[in-house]
Formats: C-alpha cells, sequence, structure tokens
C-alpha cells in the first residue's frame, strides 16, 4: 500500500491491522539493525536488564533461561533464543552461569549494560525524526483507544 498519493479521506479509511503491523516489524527490525551495528543484540540486551539490579531485575537474583524466557514472554519474539544468546553472553564474560543453571549478570555485563542503554536515545531520535512530540503522543492517543475499543486493559 502506497499513501503518497492518498487523500486524508482516503488514509482514514485505511485498515490500522496493516499499518499498525507493518510499523511493528519495521521498527524492530531498524532497533535490532541499529544495536547489530553497535556489536550486541536487543536479546543480550534484554538478559543484561532483566539480570541488573539497576534495571528490571529487582533484586539483582540469578535466573535460568526458562525463568528469563517467563519474564521476558511479552516481548520476545519466536526467532530470538535466549539459550543461545546467554552463551555468547557468558563468553564475553557479561554473565556467569552457576552450579544451578542460573545466570548471573557480573561487574563487565553491568557495563556492558550501562553502554548499550547509552545507544538507546540515538536510536529513538532517528525514528522519531520529524515527528513533533505533540503528534506522537496524539498517535499512541489513538492507539491506546483502539486497544481499549478491542476489549484490551491499557494503563
Amino acid at each position: 500500500m502506497t499513501t503518497a498519493r492518498l487523500s486524508d479521506a482516503r488514509l482514514a479509511a485505511q485498515p490500522a491491522t496493516y499499518w499498525t503491523g507493518l510499523a511493528h516489524e519495521a521498527l524492530i527490525a531498524f532497533t535490532r539493525a541499529r544495536q547489530a551495528e553497535l556489536g550486541f543484540t536487543q536479546p543480550q540486551f534484554w538478559l543484561l536488564r532483566n539480570l541488573s539490579a539497576n534495571d528490571v531485575s529487582a533484586d539483582g537474583r540469578g535466573m535460568t533461561v526458562p525463568e528469563l524466557c517467563e519474564a521476558m514472554c511479552s516481548y520476545l519474539r519466536p526467532e530470538d533464543d535466549l539459550a543461545t544468546e546467554s552463551r555468547a553472553l557468558v563468553e564475553r564474560g557479561r554473565l556467569r552461569l552457576d552450579d544451578e543453571g542460573r545466570l548471573w549478570i557480573t561487574e563487565a555485563g553491568e557495563a556492558a549494560r550501562v553502554e548499550f542503554k547509552r545507544h538507546a536515545p540515538a536510536i529513538r531520535a532517528r525514528i522519531h525524526e520529524g515527528i513533533d512530540d505533540a503528534d506522537y503522543v496524539t498517535a499512541l492517543k489513538v492507539l491506546r483507544q483502539m486497544l481499549r475499543n478491542t476489549g484490551h486493559a491499557v494503563d
């Protein structure tokens, strides 16, 4: 579908599912490509975040791969392989694996998490280029209302 020549009335009639699906896939691909250029993967970043007491983890306790999969189930993609990604982080000294199969973030892992996080604003800025914050907020409000209209709880 092209929108270059579509009037506002024709755009208003476009299916939201098409555009939200296209945006979802394109934004994930863009983000992951930028992260790959910087030497890490999105699942690796998520692993470090979920194991860091300075980020997602409430207590910094180690977790098994299945526990991490469960913690990340709402945003993992079918192609994401946390076992493989965690092995890569163990090999780089960013995670350690204990005798019970729990992964723990190391000092090197915490430093990597901080470094990876440092790149997020630039990726966001590129995605938001040319989009006024007010327009972005309006778009999110519209999407949130569509979710509510379809029975999805939005906080």
